[in-house]
């Protein structure tokens, strides 16, 4: 990790090198996803088929698209059970979680006649994308699921790609099926995007399609946009730890690599007060990175996107982490709570040196999807409220309406309405 003085300069340097990283710098591969887009449309199940051969290697048909009882059976079997019920007390934690997020519908009535109101109604059918390549994450199952099945949402599709012998992974399975979900379909990149978009023979079309995937998946979700809601673009992983002199500096590395062994694009980012914690945690981070499982793919995040940023105050400390708005906040100081108040933009934000990020990943209830690239600063985790609409009521009774009617037709003449006002107007004719 290369540690910097924070500047002006660096400063600009170091947020220009971050947004890299976000999905709508690869535009170059815009036209691909927009041509398997395009073939799933018309062509349907074919072209989903055909693509999966293409990409995944393996013979998908209507016959064993979707997952059987038979395999759900078989991938409890292969799963360690100590691990299910590690999912299952996720679960507990999660669902209570979501559950204080539900909204209910209002109506509030006066007596002279007017009622106003908002009804709030789950989305019907929700698609759930689950990628199965370099790793597998079964807690992403979870965490996509859920606020679904807490909103009240009617029907859950998962789609995820399968192996080269047309397997799911079982923890993938397991994972789904102790979540809720409906079905499962062996099919992903940006073929199963499309088909959640747009319908196929065997897929139906979906309300709104949610979950992480690779640069293609991320650039269809963008591109169905309109046709389906989304949940977000989300980019690769990202941690920034704020902390002081009184920080562990073992602990502080150790968590700045849980989000560096992600992928390649991933980014860890220390912002401290402290030259001699800067120091401390560059010489843990070399100790862990010799002996940890994903080498490689950590020292690229590293060398590409890992940063020590030594400031003098605290406040420019909070100036600089409210700037990034990264999509995991660590705060380690002396006092996390007051730092806290003082903070704008993060996905999510653990107080403490034992909030570790992984807490929150696995088992802590609030949920992992989380803004990324800076986008904490105008959106929000996934919640219960992704997955419901509203509408609004609205009732006038006569004697309601005649008090305020030649408002409304002043207004709407204004606008040159005319249409407008005379809608108003006939119900008060002599």
């Amino acid at each position: 990790m290369r540690t910097i003085k924070l500047t002006e300069e660096t400063k600009q340097n170091l947020l220009e090198d971050l947004l890299k990283r976000s999905p709508n710098n690869y535009g170059q591969f815009e036209q691909t996803v927009a041509d398997i887009l395009g073939e799933v449309k018309v062509h349907k199940d074919k072209a989903v088929f055909e693509y999966t051969k293409k990409f995944d290697h393996v013979e998908i048909n209507a016959s064993n698209l979707v997952v059987t009882e038979e395999e759900i059976k078989e991938a409890y079997e292969l799963v360690d059970q100590k691990l299910v019920e590690i999912i299952r007390k996720a679960l507990v934690n999660i669902r209570d979680f979501h559950q204080k997020q539900k909204q209910y519908s209002w109506f509030d009535s006066k007596p002279d006649g007017t009622m106003l109101g908002q009804k709030v109604t789950a989305l019907q059918r929700v698609g759930v994308y689950v990628p199965g390549g370099k790793a597998v994450y079964p807690s992403s199952v979870l965490m996509n699921v859920v606020p679904a099945k807490v909103a009240g949402v009617e029907e859950i599709i998962m789609t995820t790609p399968p192996d080269k012998n047309g397997k799911v992974f079982p923890a993938t399975i397991v994972a789904a099926n102790e979540a809720g979900v409906d079905r499962i379909y062996k099919v992903g990149g940006a073929q199963a995007i499309a088909a959640l978009a747009y319908g196929t023979e065997s897929i139906p079309k979906v309300d709104k399609i949610v979950g992480p995937g690779n640069i293609f998946v991320a650039l269809a979700k963008k591109a169905v946009y309109g046709h389906v809601s989304i949940d977000s673009i989300a980019g690769p992983s990202e941690i920034l730890v704020l902390a002081d002199e009184t920080a562990n500096p073992r602990f502080v590395a150790a968590d700045l690599l849980s989000q560096a062994e992600h992928d390649e694009m991933a980014s860890a980012i220390l912002v401290t007060t402290s030259n001699e914690l800067a120091k401390q945690v560059s010489k843990e981070v070399e100790g862990f990175v010799a002996r940890l499982s994903r080498k490689d793919i950590i020292e690229k995040s590293l060398e590409n996107y890992g940063y020590i940023l030594v400031v003098d105050t605290m406040q420019e400390a909070i100036d600089v982490t409210n700037e990034i708005a990264s999509e995991h906040l660590e705060i380690v100081t002396k006092n996390p709570f007051d730092i806290m108040t003082r903070i704008k933009n993060a996905g999510a934000i653990f107080l403490g040196e034992y909030s570790s990020e992984p807490l929150g990943d696995y088992f802590a209830g609030p949920n992992h999807v989380l803004p990324t690239n800076g986008t904490a600063k105008f959106f929000s985790p996934l919640s219960v409220d992704d997955f419901i609409k509203k509408s609004s009521i609205i009732s006038y009774s006569r004697e309601a309406l005649e008090p305020i009617s030649q408002d409304i037709i002043a207004f709407a003449e204004n606008e040159q309405l005319t249409a407008h006002a005379n809608s108003i107007k006939v119900r008060f004719e002599k």
